[in-house]
């Protein structure tokens, strides 16, 4: 007689958090059953945190980066947008300080005829998250369910939400976790959450914005080109034109940071204005969205297109449109006063005369945490009206008591610890800069173009 087949064993979390933990592979089975048992709530945060700081401290193999993307995109839906004829394009960052080309780029590639599904993110670690900048906008809702996100698509060509219950629930839920669990930095975890929120999308082509350096999460330019190669890889595979740009973040992004005062310049920049470094790099980044979306036969050509439509004052006019479509007040666009603003402002000025050599651009981003800008934990509100505007960057020379920044706060006791952060994060010497570091640093294109 034939002895009956023995079940295999089930598959139990603290299993799974050991075998990491021990630097075994994991395998299809067990990663799945891991991101859905935590996703349906049978996993509690406390022995998610284990597993992902076990990821941090022994990796993952190109295999299960690849399952874990999948399995977190198909945690949820994955959007049909193929009622529209045109290509659907986006683009993502990797995170930065100062760094709100998301809301110039939504609506100048929407102006430019292409369709922007952006799903975007909160503040993560000292880097300023898309959805707090844009919550800034009084009235602006970025909770839109996915038949409200179809309906200002359709409208105007761009819409800019966060992960809704139905788009990638399992990286909402690790997002969150990761922010305040220390789990943030490898890219691993990084390549399966941007991936599975952009290819959940529905979208035929994703420009990367990966930073490297003080402010980035990949402070080393080979650990950013890693990033990069796994994400375009990633993307490639699912059947997507991925370029990715690997850009500088050792000071921050523009010369705002904080979430109001961010869409500040971003309105600066659609008006034609703005700093050179933003303008340069949203102009670099719209160029590669036109060319991959078939827009543009070269980014050259994409480029210029951006330049046009800033200057005829379209790209401004379709952020009014989404604006109002998802519940903002559109007249802050055109009156920044009706934009937060913080109680009082403090100039933070240089301690010696010199020349600016170098900043910490995480410390500037902490600092902004630091002044409720951004979250310490989980549940922690922002505010969005604190943060600083930067007066001198890399290569300036400054004179004692020249204001290095100004500071926007609420809080004496909270502006107080900001300020010590911002005079420490600035390096002045007596010899200036030698050769300033160029803001893109090299491009990586997948080679999956349609």
């Amino acid at each position: 007689m034939n002895q009956p087949q023995a079940s295999p064993a089930p598959i139990r979390a603290i299993d799974v958090i050991r075998k990491k933990r021990d630097g075994q592979e994991l395998s299809h089975a067990e990663i799945e059953y891991f991101i859905r048992a935590y996703t349906s709530g049978e996993i509690p945060d406390y022995q998610v945190s284990a597993w992902l700081m076990a990821v941090i401290l022994r990796g993952l193999t190109r295999a299960e980066t690849s399952v874990l993307t999948d399995a977190m995109l198909r945690s949820g839906e994955v959007l049909d947008l193929s009622e529209f004829p045109v290509k659907k394009v986006d683009k993502h960052s990797t995170g930065g300080v100062g760094d709100k080309t998301s809301l110039v780029l939504a609506p100048l590639a929407a102006a430019g005829g292409l369709i922007v599904p952006m799903i975007s993110g909160r503040g993560l670690g000292h880097t300023g998250g898309t959805l707090d900048k844009l919550e800034s906008i009084p009235g602006f809702n970025v909770n839109l369910s996915v038949l409200e996100f179809r309906k200002v698509l359709k409208a105007c060509g761009c819409a800019m939400i966060g992960q809704t219950s139905k788009i990638a629930p399992a990286d909402r839920q690790l997002y969150a976790l990761r922010d305040v669990t220390g789990t943030v930095e490898s890219p691993h975890l990084i390549c399966a959450s941007i991936m599975s929120k952009k290819l959940a999308e529905g979208i035929d082509a994703l420009v990367l914005d990966v930073k490297t350096g003080s402010g980035a999460f990949m402070k080393k330019e080979e650990d950013a080109v890693f990033l990069a190669e796994l994400m375009v890889e990633t993307g490639v595979r699912m059947g997507k034109s991925v370029v990715a740009l690997i850009t500088n973040m050792d000071q921050p992004l523009g010369m705002h940071v904080g979430n109001s005062l961010e869409v500040v310049e971003v309105l600066e920049v659609l008006r034609g204005h703005g700093p050179d470094d933003l303008r340069e790099l949203c102009l670099e980044l719209a160029g590669w969205m036109f060319h991959l979306g078939g827009a543009a036969d070269t980014v050259a050509q994409g480029k210029l297109e951006a330049e046009r439509l800033i200057t005829s004052g379209k790209a401004l006019e379709k952020l009014r449109e989404m604006v109002a479509l998802q519940g903002g007040d559109a007249r802050a666009l055109d009156d920044p006063s009706r934009l937060p603003r913080a109680k009082h402002i403090r100039d933070v000025s240089s301690p010696k005369d010199g020349y600016i050599t170098a900043i910490d651009c995480e410390a500037v981003g902490t600092a902004c945490v630091v002044l409720g800008g951004g979250r310490e934990k989980k549940e922690d509100a922002v505010d969005p009206a604190v943060g600083m505007v930067l007066h001198r960057k890399v290569g300036d020379q400054v004179t004692v008591g020249q204001p290095l920044c100004t500071v926007h706060f609420n809080s004496e006791t909270r502006a107080a610890s900001a300020t010590k952060l911002l005079l420490e994060s600035y390096q002045i010497t007596d010899v200036p800069v030698a050769v300033a570091k160029p803001l893109v640093h090299r491009v990586i294109l997948g080679s999956n173009r349609k």
